[in-house]
């Protein structure tokens, strides 16, 4: 038992149950004992593997999206480029690189990167050390006023806390941490009770259906609409999941495998599959718009991955060359992360989105 399952335990037997919002967050984000705040949790060491950490090729083509929209805005300088959740850093770096073959843009670019864990920031420092960089803690941080914006939120949304509904009649019975024997935790149900921002979707569930929402995503994406409204610009928002939340997708990874979110608070990532609706639903209440829901791999070929890869596979052989190979088809073919992954863009009005035009 971690100790943060300890102090989880005691906590309930003080004041009760705890929504599932209120545990990821615990679990994720605690000062001293929270998933993300003293460790580097990427790659082959550590509990799961990004795109970015997958091949070069999408950090870069990302970064030459970016680019691609400042010149079409009429190349503003300065320019904000942004990523939410950057990992090592890697995505950042590739980027750069690449968007640096487009005269004017790094000379404009003010780079900004929003992370909270101490970890994470040391390390995407070492890795972005040939850039001037600045780190915020949060997206409300990042000014209402300024220059263009283009914020990257690759693998963001999927760890900001959810709560999850279980529909009874009219009615929805929230899931709950509560206790169990031996200062362990379990899952309970809440009495059912009318929720009335989920009165929408009495039209399209049934009883027994789950339903998940997260406050924190569609926090984050009200600020970005107001800051994007207000300053011009662009956010790529790119996850797991779909138009609109069904199901349990609550999930706990530990070494690249599943596990019991709830065995090692503290210890295993926790994540669910991303709500692009209500995203996209509060973003819109800002005066923001946002594209149509698109695959990833259909986004990544529409932005030159296959060319690309052809390019790096001409100085590849062997052991190297089949790594290659592999990492294309990890990033874009339906049965690995190109269907299952989506991608959405918010933007100030209907304006031209490189990849993503219908």
């Amino acid at each position: 038992m971690t100790p943060l399952a300890r102090d989880l335990a005691a906590r309930i037997a003080r004041t009760g149950p705890m929504t599932l919002a209120e545990f990821m967050a615990e679990c994720l984000t605690h000062p001293t004992q929270g998933y993300y705040t003293g460790r580097d949790p990427l790659g082959a060491a550590g509990d799961f593997t990004t795109a970015p950490e997958i091949s070069q090729m999408f950090g870069e083509l990302l970064g030459l999206w970016v680019a691609a929209c400042w010149q079409d805005a009429g190349a503003p300088n300065p320019v904000s480029v942004v990523e939410l959740g950057p990992g090592r850093g890697t995505l950042m770096a590739d980027a750069l690189r690449a968007a640096g073959s487009v005269p004017g843009f790094l000379d404009a670019a003010r780079v900004t990167l929003v992370e909270v864990s101490p970890a994470l920031r040391t390390k995407q420092a070492e890795v972005l050390a040939a850039y001037d960089i600045t780190w915020q803690a949060d997206v409300n941080a990042l000014p209402a006023d300024g220059p263009p914006l283009y914020v990257i939120a690759n693998e963001f949304f999927d760890a900001l806390p959810i709560r999850q509904f279980l529909r009874k009649g009219p009615a929805w019975a929230e899931r709950v941490v509560t206790g169990a024997p031996d200062d362990a935790l379990a899952f309970g149900l809440a009495p059912p009770l009318p929720v009335a921002s989920l009165s929408h979707r009495l039209a399209d569930t049934k009883d027994g259906d789950v339903v998940e929402q997260s406050r924190a995503s569609e926090a984050v994406a009200e600020a970005l609409g107001q800051r994007i409204t207000q300053r011009g610009g662009a956010a790529l928002v790119m996850d797991y999941g779909d138009w609109r939340s069904l199901g349990d997708t609550f999930q706990a990874m530990a070494r690249h495998e599943r596990a019991d979110p709830l065995q090692d608070p503290g210890a295993a990532d926790l994540t669910a599959h991303v709500d692009f609706e209500a995203i996209a639903r509060a973003a819109s209440a800002q005066g923001a718009t946002t594209t149509q829901l698109t695959p990833q791999g259909q986004f990544l070929e529409r932005l030159g991955i296959n060319q690309r890869a052809q390019v790096l596979a001409q100085s590849l052989t062997g052991d190297a060359l089949d790594a290659h190979i592999a990492a294309h088809r990890r990033l874009t073919h339906p049965d690995e992360m190109g269907v299952l992954f989506k991608v959405m863009a918010i933007t100030p009005g209907d304006c031209s989105v490189p990849g993503l035009d219908p």
